[in-house]
């Protein structure tokens, strides 16, 4: 399993991949923290919000050329996050 940018593989963390991989393959819908923390740690979410935080900002770090003005993974405010295509 990995992630291509531009042709060049992207290191990920294992979290940071099934994270990545969820709303690839779901690209364009919007997934709340609840849900992506249940999704990826296959247990309910209690404070979630920063652990998913953290990792969203890390793979930004590595996947866009301006992690501040995300082109690919988007915040969608009040609901949650996706990948656009």
């Amino acid at each position: 399993k990995e992630v291509l940018l531009h042709g060049d593989a992207v290191k990920l963390t294992p979290i940071e991949f099934k994270i990545t991989e969820l709303l690839m393959v779901n690209a364009g819908r919007v997934f709340s923290i609840r849900d992506i923390y249940e999704r990826v740690w296959n247990e309910p979410a209690y404070n979630a919000e920063n652990i998913v935080a953290v990792h969203i900002r890390k793979i930004r770090e590595k996947i866009e050329t301006d992690p501040k003005n995300p082109r690919y993974l988007k915040v969608v405010w009040g609901i949650g996050y996706k990948i656009e295509k």
